[in-house]
């Protein structure tokens, strides 16, 4: 296996990282981790793919703990001083919860549409069939489909829309 990808997976990274040397260390980590995956037992069906993914991994992981280090100024801080940063905001619950709301009312709209036009929206967005296939695949002709589609797109930008209005202000007391 080292042999058949390892020239492969490091001119892909070294393209992508644009460093030879740090190309180097991700491809050799992603080798060790797949390699110790396969010595556990565990069959490793398509191993070209798991190194891919693997390498990609890794360098996210690399490419945020450069991040860390750049926005903090020093590669050589505390662990204390990482338990004091603040989390991403798309980690804050109060994000989180708008978040899960948000596509839990854009389901909802898609699930309250009609029938036939639900399953068009459905096979072209979530499916990625074109026009033409969703026609050939529900019977019904091109400029159904999209009808269909305009509809449920109308549907979810006014769902979008009413999550985008900012919340009315509560009524203050009079004295």
């Amino acid at each position: 296996m080292v042999a058949q990808y390892y020239r492969e997976l490091l001119n892909h990274l070294t393209r992508t990282m644009k460093d030879r040397d740090s190309a180097a260390d991700i491809v050799q980590e992603a080798y060790v981790r797949v390699l110790a995956l396969q010595q556990s037992g565990q069959a490793v069906s398509q191993p070209r793919a798991l190194l891919y993914h693997t390498a990609r991994n890794l360098v996210i992981d690399r490419h945020r703990r450069n991040e860390v280090r750049g926005e903090n100024g020093s590669a050589d801080e505390t662990p204390e001083d990482f338990d004091m940063m603040a989390a991403p905001q798309a980690c804050e619950p109060e994000t989180a919860l708008a978040s899960s709301q948000a596509v839990d009312a854009m389901l909802q709209t898609i699930d309250h549409l009609p029938v036939r036009c639900r399953e068009a929206f459905i096979l072209h967005r979530f499916d990625g069939l074109s026009h033409a296939e969703v026609a050939e695949h529900m019977g019904i002709s091109r400029k159904m489909v999209e009808q269909h589609i305009k509809l449920a797109m109308d549907a979810c930008r006014r769902c979008k829309a009413q999550l985008d209005a900012p919340e009315p202000a509560a009524p203050q007391e009079r004295k």
